[in-house]
This record gives C-alpha cells, sequence and structure tokens, in this order.
C-alpha cells in the first residue's frame, strides 16, 4: 500500500458513494484489523438475512456480492490502491456467505466469524492465487468470497458431526 493510501483524510474517503459502502459504513477506517471490524459490521446485516428461506438468503448473498464487485472496483480506483485495507465491503460478502444456512445460536455465529476471518486471514490455496491474479473489484471480492466458501464447508461439516 503506498503512503498517500494510508494518510488520506477520512473526508476523502467518503467523497464518492460507493466509498461508503466499500469502506463498511467506515469500519474499514479502524487503525488495526480492518477486516475484522469489518466483518463485525457485517453481523446486523446477517441478523437481518438469517430468517430468509435459504433460497431467498442465497439471492441476497449474490446481490451483496454484486453490488461488492462494482463498490469495491469504484473505491479502489478512487483510492489509487488495488485492495486498500480500508475496503471491507469484500469481508460482508465473505461473512455472509460462510453463514449460510448456519444452525442458529451465538455460539454459530461465533464459529463462523472466526472461521471466516481464519480463511480471509490466513488464504490458503486457491485463495492466495486468485487474490493475486484476478484484477478490480472482482478479484477484491472472489478471494473473500472463496473463504467463505472454505468457512461455510467446515461450519457445515462440525455443524453435521454435533448434531
Amino acid at each position: 500500500m503506498s503512503r498517500s493510501a494510508q494518510r488520506l483524510p477520512a473526508a476523502a474517503l467518503f467523497a464518492h458513494p460507493a466509498n461508503f459502502f466499500a469502506l463498511g459504513f467506515g469500519s474499514g477506517l479502524a487503525p488495526r484489523a480492518p477486516g475484522t471490524f469489518g466483518t463485525l459490521a457485517a453481523i446486523p446485516l446477517w441478523w437481518l438475512l438469517a430468517d430468509l428461506p435459504l433460497g431467498g438468503y442465497l439471492l441476497a448473498v449474490a446481490l451483496v456480492s454484486l453490488f461488492g464487485v462494482w463498490c469495491c472496483d469504484a473505491a479502489a480506483r478512487n483510492l489509487g490502491v488495488h485492495d486498500h485495507p480500508a475496503i471491507v465491503w469484500d469481508e460482508f460478502a465473505g461473512f455472509l456467505l460462510c453463514m449460510a444456512a448456519a444452525p442458529a445460536g451465538i455460539g454459530w455465529l461465533l464459529a463462523g466469524f472466526v472461521l471466516f476471518r481464519f480463511f480471509d486471514i490466513l488464504k490458503p490455496w486457491p485463495i492466495r492465487w486468485l487474490d493475486a491474479r484476478v484484477p478490480g473489484g472482482l478479484g477484491i471480492v472472489l478471494d473473500d468470497l472463496l473463504a467463505g466458501l472454505f468457512a461455510l464447508l467446515v461450519l457445515q461439516l462440525a455443524a453435521r458431526w454435533l448434531a
């Protein structure tokens, strides 16, 4: 990340409407662990969507993801940095995917949160490979969707094993 991107004033970060969403309503401005704060900011959206039938929930995840491709791409261009650390809408998309069909309960929410952050930070193959090769907003969102898919699989296996 360039030094100029690190020192952008908060007003510049919200100069374009896409930035407001890409920055997770400001959660991405956290000085440390912006991705974790972005994921925390996604929890209220998950709560709003959690009671939808699975098809409706997955449609909402797809819409959040497609919107994320646009707003993350626009914010990256506005900020002059491909994947500025403050861009966290991709965490919204990945976390929501992770929580698809998750069992009810705070324990499962916490497990999904930890699993998603684990895969998003670690970026095992092919997540890191995609992150390095897919440009623009699609690249910003796609690696988090894959991290969300990995976390979803582990969460569902755990739910089946513990049931």
